[in-house]
């Protein structure tokens, strides 16, 4: 009989082969995001699409838990952009910071909305992790450490 508290448990230990990308663990960081599949400079890793907030939302979202996942635009400026932010629903959302990542965020707009992609910025091998740098650190509470 299937079980899904043992089924959970073996999550962590496996990696999805159908995906070229896949979350685990990552010690002092929780959970980050892996290749499955090598990449090289430019290539796309993920696309996903956005949900944009104004301001009044901005300010309700960062008293909780989703303010460490939400994404800032900064040609937000540019376009004319009134979103004060954005959710990103893909595993974009849990990739980690890194002062020297091997991926960045490249914004599109299209009908349908904003899509984030995570964009390879070095070559990156299977099972290396993938990160990107966040570039709102500075709004982030001082209890927060941004670990290598």
């Amino acid at each position: 009989m299937f079980d899904p508290k043992k089924a959970h448990t073996k999550v962590d230990k496996i990696s999805d082969c159908t995906s070229p990308i896949y979350v685990k663990n990552v010690h002092r960081k929780g959970r980050g995001v892996f290749a499955n599949v090598q990449f090289k400079v430019g290539d796309i890793i993920e696309r996903a699409p956005t949900w944009g907030f104004n301001d009044l939302e901005k300010r309700q979202l960062d008293r909780t838990g989703l303010f460490e996942y939400y994404f800032m635009r900064h040609d937000r400026q540019l376009k004319n952009d009134p979103a004060a932010g954005y959710v990103v629903f893909g595993l974009i959302s849990v990739v980690n910071h890194s002062f020297d990542p091997n991926g960045k965020i490249v914004w599109t707009d299209e009908d349908s909305g904003a899509w984030a992609d995570i964009v390879a910025i070095k070559d990156i091998n299977a099972g290396e992790e993938i990160t990107h740098r966040y570039t709102n650190i500075s709004s982030y509470p001082d209890t927060i450490t941004f670990v290598e």
